[in-house]
């Protein structure tokens, strides 16, 4: 198992990183112009993998109106990545745009939901499901677009935006591997047995370690080295931005955990080998990055807004 899931981590972080490196030094001034396209393509299938979960407890949101209102969400965060005026929209246009684009995820719900409506019973919960779906997907995702974007405009914008981005990456995947073997190695308490049996506080408190140490690094060593000089951030920041941020991921996992539990599988799919599909990778990321956004706004890490 563990060799599988080693494979699958390097089928993964060797392309990301490729892609990053040409986002930062190649970005012809456009920050996310590389990684927009894999964010997006994530997103309708961690969407349709989401749709599948449900499927399998015969519940039926509208398929078309999950994509697309999915894809409509990422695509409004990324606005200052693909505007086309030199005149790039400001943080507040893009918050403002993700926002619109959410209600018109659920107009598109709406409208699915009527047309295939045929008799009472199901409608309202299955036009939830389809709600529930672009929020849970689009718009936690949006967040990972919007910390590419941090300081966007400002002389150190594109570092400060990769940092962003990184710094939440590895915080909340050096957690899940600490706690992984953390809690395979010494775990003896059950943390959450009815949602994850394999999960115990020892590897959860081996996760928040590890994650303090890849926040350490990030912050105190990478961080100053892309943009030459210290991070701006308030006293030990990259601690409390660990002890923030893995939580959250943790959290993200949990959730995941709850929703396959619920519909009675064990993956969300079989994509990624010993990994299984794009939802059980971005599981932790999806609740990680609105938490890590919040301490680049309010200057806990970076300079803020």
């Amino acid at each position: 198992m563990l060799k599988w899931r080693l494979i699958g981590a390097i089928a993964i972080l060797v392309p990301l990183c490729g892609l990053c490196w040409l986002d930062y030094y190649y970005n012809f001034g456009r920050p996310g112009i590389w990684l927009l396209p894999l964010v997006l393509v994530l997103g309708v299938l961690a969407a349709e993998e989401v749709l599948d979960l449900l499927r399998a407890k015969q519940l039926r949101p509208i398929g078309w109106s999950c994509h697309l209102g999915t894809f409509i969400v990422i695509a409004a965060a990324s606005l200052p990545i693909w505007w086309p005026s030199r005149s790039v929209p400001s943080q507040t246009d893009q918050a403002e745009a993700t926002l619109y684009a959410l209600a018109f995820g659920v107009v598109l719900s709406i409208l699915g939901e009527m047309r295939r409506y045929e008799k009472p019973g199901q409608s309202m919960i299955h036009l939830g499901l389809t709600i529930f779906s672009v929020f849970y997907v689009g718009g936690l995702l949006s967040f990972v677009v919007r910390l590419r974007l941090v300081q966007q405009g400002t002389e150190d914008g594109n570092a400060y935006g990769m940092l962003a981005l990184l710094s939440m990456i590895v915080v909340v995947k050096i957690s899940d591997t600490g706690a992984y073997f953390i809690g395979s190695n010494f775990g003896r308490t059950k943390l959450v047995p009815r949602l994850s049996p394999g999960k115990t506080l020892e590897g959860t408190l081996g996760g928040l370690a590890a994650s303090c140490l890849g926040s350490y690094l990030m912050f105190q060593w990478i961080g100053p080295w892309m943009l030459g000089g210290p991070v701006a951030s308030i006293p030990f920041g990259w601690l409390i931005f660990a002890l923030l941020v893995s939580p959250a991921g943790m959290l993200g996992d949990l959730a995941e955990s709850m929703f396959k539990r619920d519909m009675e599988t064990k993956d969300s799919s079989k994509w990624l080998i010993g990994l299984g599909g794009v939802l059980d990778v971005l599981d932790s990321l999806l609740l990680g990055a609105p938490m890590a956004l919040l301490c680049w706004e309010f200057g806990i890490v970076g300079p803020g807004r």
